[in-house]
């Protein structure tokens, strides 16, 4: 089945050109030309596809309201701009980005890396951890049958961890393994989402481990 993806830009022209380009790469697409627009058809889509500038709501604005307050499966989510500063690619990121792209780009490179995405998001595989559920294929976390909001950044680590339970992983590791060798930021980053991850299932379930990193454990069995 051929993944949907939603465009959203403003700019007509550019709008129609990627749609024309995604529709002969075998996708199926819808538009839309505003935050607003976005809102009422993200929930159909497979993939998004985002402007930074928008009319009514900047692209990072609108992605860390979505993350934030999306109630359905994750989806992944790559962003188009003419901001190619090493701070606009870190504030891209930080919104929740999973990739970044930016102005003028090819057809053929927007292709490959939609096309990535999907392979890295479409993998269907669950790891149970103790009490702790992971879904990578449904972007669903459950923590004693009760739904985990995460945004998804934090799931992606989550799911990681969850794929390696016991294993040590520093930061540097991490940020390469869950951001992405191209990432921008600092170790201080893991240090935050550990602790957003922390605080909603419980500081048993992720150890720091002195001079090492952090490792997913079993509450009851931290000795792995």
């Amino acid at each position: 089945m051929s993944a949907r993806i939603l465009v959203v830009e403003d700019d007509v022209a550019l709008r129609e050109l990627l749609t024309f380009h995604l529709l002969q790469a075998g996708f199926k697409v819808s538009e839309a030309e505003n935050a607003d627009q976005a809102w009422a058809k993200v929930a159909e889509a497979d993939l998004v596809v985002l402007d930074w500038m928008l009319p009514d709501q900047s692209g990072v604005d609108w992605l860390k309201r979505y993350r934030l307050q999306q109630g359905g499966e994750l989806k992944p989510v790559l962003m188009l701009t003419a901001r190619a500063s090493e701070m606009d690619k870190v504030a891209g990121f930080e919104s929740g980005a999973d990739d970044y792209l930016c102005k003028p780009f090819s057809a053929a490179e927007l292709v490959a890396r939609l096309r990535a995405l999907l392979r890295r998001t479409q993998v269907s595989s669950c790891h149970e951890v103790g009490e702790l559920r992971v879904d990578e294929g449904q972007g669903l976390a459950t923590l004693r049958g009760e739904r985990l909001l995460l945004t998804r950044r934090e799931f992606d680590l989550l799911v990681f961890l969850a794929a390696h339970p016991g294993r040590v992983f520093s930061r540097t590791e991490l940020l390469d393994r869950v951001w992405g060798e191209d990432f921008l930021g600092t170790e201080r980053t893991v240090d935050q989402h550990i602790a957003q991850l922390r605080a909603l299932i419980g500081h048993p379930y992720i150890e720091t481990v002195r001079g090492r990193g952090y490792r997913l454990v079993r509450p009851d069995a931290s000795g792995l």
